[in-house]
């Protein structure tokens, strides 16, 4: 059993996070929605600022990143479509004299066949004046200010910030401060084909970044931390990062399942490194807990979770639907009222950002769902507190 770490705060947990890159190059953390990943980049990117008197050391993508771009529909004239942008942050720095445009489009042509025109203005930060983008607008066919997707905004976003990150590699003078890259799900809005591209392509730069060396030929990395809720992109991502290259040292990292102790603010970090990462089965373990009758809450939304796991089992076993499972189970009678339930209960509007408790006799019922499959399909669910939990930091 690997060991589980137990973490009072985010602060508590920022600090393990921050001692493990003194002597690795890379930390993988997989967390459940609502877990405060993006709190917890959020307080590492502050412990930097404060250990610099005021200086940021780290360059971060998360919710905050994004929402450096808005959309503006140009409601008035309905023609100049696009994306304004924040160019008083620091992230927009190299575009003053990097041309960032090129390395934006090659990796924007990986992913999606739209193109992007930026508009700069001469704007003034103290005593200097820098000309920086305010504005983003985009091609497609011919067509110009045209609307794209929220997944596409997604995209040509980490598209933005994948170009700046090689600029930081390139040590240019405009990212010279950054010593560590903090990524809290990059892609949370792309399908399964572009979500492993975007991956690899993460792989390959992380290596780049952890690999990195000064001119005399001396270890000069760029530290990473990756987080993420996606199951595909953190297995593909372990798998890229743990591949042998030839002709490239491997990459010294470290690979965390972390998890939220109920409502209490706790944290805890459990090691992945010796044990296969299965997302169904982590999910399983995470709503075990959540019907214990005496320490759990149960909501409504956790009829849709458990659904999804039988949908993804069956499909593990090469069938189409959640009666695979179902039929597993010894008693007809509750196959038929487990089908009826699981219908019925899982197709509600139910949001895990909005949580409705469940009434107790759904509660039962889920209950009885949940233990009937455990048992039949004799899953081994990690204990994800662990049964000797370390205390790390108790004050």
């Amino acid at each position: 059993m690997s060991e589980v770490r137990t973490y009072q705060n985010l602060s508590k947990l920022v600090t393990r996070i921050r001692d493990d890159l003194n002597d690795k190059e890379l930390v993988l953390l997989y967390a459940f929605n609502r877990t405060g990943k993006t709190r917890l980049s959020m307080d590492f990117k502050g412990r930097g600022k404060q250990r610099n008197r005021g200086r940021a050391d780290t360059l971060y993508f998360n919710a905050f990143t994004e929402d450096l771009f808005t959309w503006e529909n140009d409601l008035e004239n309905d023609a100049e479509r696009g994306l304004k942008v924040n160019y008083l942050s620091k992230f927009f720095d190299g575009f003053t004299n990097l041309g960032l445009e090129p390395t934006i489009d090659d990796y924007l042509s990986r992913y999606a066949d739209f193109g992007f025109d930026f508009k700069y203005r001469e704007v003034q930060q103290g005593n200097e004046a820098f000309t920086k983008p305010y504005f983003v607008s985009f091609t497609k066919d011919g067509q110009e200010n045209i609307k794209i997707s929220r997944g596409e905004e997604c995209i040509f976003i980490w598209c933005t910030f994948m170009a700046i990150c090689e600029r930081v590699l390139d040590g240019h003078e405009s990212y010279k401060w950054v010593k560590y890259i903090y990524i809290d799900d990059p892609i949370s809005s792309l399908d399964d084909n572009n979500a492993i591209a975007v991956t690899c392509d993460l792989a390959k730069l992380i290596r780049r970044a952890t690999n990195r060396k000064r001119d005399d030929g001396s270890s000069n990395p760029i530290k990473v931390v990756v987080s993420s809720h996606h199951s595909l992109f953190f297995n593909v991502m372990c798998n890229e990062i743990a591949r042998a290259k030839e002709d490239e040292p491997k990459v010294r990292h470290k690979r965390y399942f972390l998890h939220r102790l109920n409502s209490e603010g706790k944290y805890s970090l459990r090691s992945t490194e010796d044990t296969p990462f299965f997302h169904h089965v982590a999910s399983l373990s995470e709503l075990q807990m959540a019907a214990d009758p005496e320490t759990g809450t149960l909501y409504t939304f956790h009829f849709n979770a458990l659904r999804s796991i039988m949908e993804k089992t069956s499909a593990f076993f090469g069938h189409t639907d959640i009666s695979f499972c179902l039929k597993a189970l010894d008693n007809e009678d509750n196959r038929a009222l487990f089908n009826r339930a699981l219908n019925l209960l899982s197709h509600g509007s139910y949001s895990i950002f909005e949580p409705t408790p469940m009434g107790d006799d759904n509660k039962a019922l889920f209950r009885q769902i949940l233990n009937d499959f455990i048992t039949s399909f004799q899953f081994d669910l990690p204990n994800i507190l662990g049964d000797t939990t370390t205390q790390a930091n108790p004050s």
